[in-house]
């Protein structure tokens, strides 16, 4: 039992890492980005090829990952969401919609079907082992990482003019405005930064589970189970989304078998749901 609630603690850093940037996305653009999971899929081949092809470490590789996804947002904001930002919440939804179609296919046709993983020494490494317990330096590192991101981002949020601004947009698009802020290039920073924690996502799942050019859909199915749990666009809710996912998985393992864990989980989602619609922190990103 101790077992599983450690480890479903650790694992729900993880999920909290990826929900994280389509929490922001939604807090801030009131948009539910479609192409999340496959975005970040993207980010986890980009290290793959860096990492086993190129030879580079995969501390260098990530930020390779992280720089290339960046500059992907940027474009992919720029160049279609804001087009159609002024047209309502459904054209928006299917740009997102499309741009994850194409992602999926294009992944398949240069990588092929075949599951890949990528190369991590501390994947075989545990922290603390006992007869009773073990703890996965995998698991730890991505969960330190989590609560870094999110502590840093809340500070980002809530002391700089560049985190004022956003929240402004986020508030009112029309006043923020006429108070000077340039609302689309607003939108395409929060875009730039969800990216680069996206690519970081991504190199956490591929490094601890193997990865198709399909998973984008689980994955997007989870970070939406994530930040639902959490409240849409509240931070600190993202990061107890994710672990409570983690632990209704690791314990429903744990009482009901393995083959059942993710059923718990969404079952849990959906009670959460039932008591309290807009989540255990419903909120805009200030928090």
């Amino acid at each position: 039992m101790l077992q599983c609630i450690i480890t479903g603690i650790l694992l729900g850093g993880l999920y909290s890492m990826i929900g994280i940037g389509m929490s922001l996305v939604f807090g801030i653009m009131k948009l539910t980005n479609l192409a999340h999971g496959d975005l970040m899929i993207l980010g986890t081949y980009i290290t793959f090829v860096m990492t086993v092809q190129a030879g580079i470490p995969l501390i260098g590789a990530t930020v390779i990952s992280v720089i290339v996804m960046c500059v992907l947002g940027f474009v992919i904001q720029n160049f279609l969401v804001n087009k159609v930002m002024d047209k309502g919440e459904a054209p928006a939804l299917l740009v997102t919609f499309g741009v994850s179609i194409f992602l999926a296919n294009l992944m398949l046709k240069i990588f092929g079907a075949d599951n890949r993983s990528i190369p991590n020494e501390l994947a075989s490494k545990n922290v603390i082992t006992t007869d009773a317990l073990s703890i996965s330096a995998s698991y730890l590192t991505s969960f330190i990482i989590a609560v870094v991101i999110i502590v840093a981002l809340s500070v980002v949020m809530q002391k700089t003019n560049f985190g004022r601004s956003i929240r402004a947009t986020s508030d009112d698009a029309m006043a923020a405005e006429l108070m000077g802020v340039n609302t689309k290039l607003a939108y395409a920073a929060a875009m730039v930064i969800c990216m680069g924690i996206t690519a970081i996502a991504g190199t956490l799942v591929g490094s601890t589970f193997v990865f198709f050019p399909s998973s984008g859909t689980q994955y997007l199915i989870l970070a939406f189970g994530v930040v639902v749990i959490g409240g849409m666009g509240s931070l600190i809710g993202t990061l107890a989304g994710g672990i409570v996912l983690g632990l209704a998985q690791l314990l429903g393992g744990h009482f009901f078998g393995s083959g059942v864990q993710m059923l718990v989980a969404y079952v849990v989602l959906l009670v959460i749901l039932a008591l309290r619609p807009n989540g255990l922190f419903a909120s805009g990103p200030r928090k």
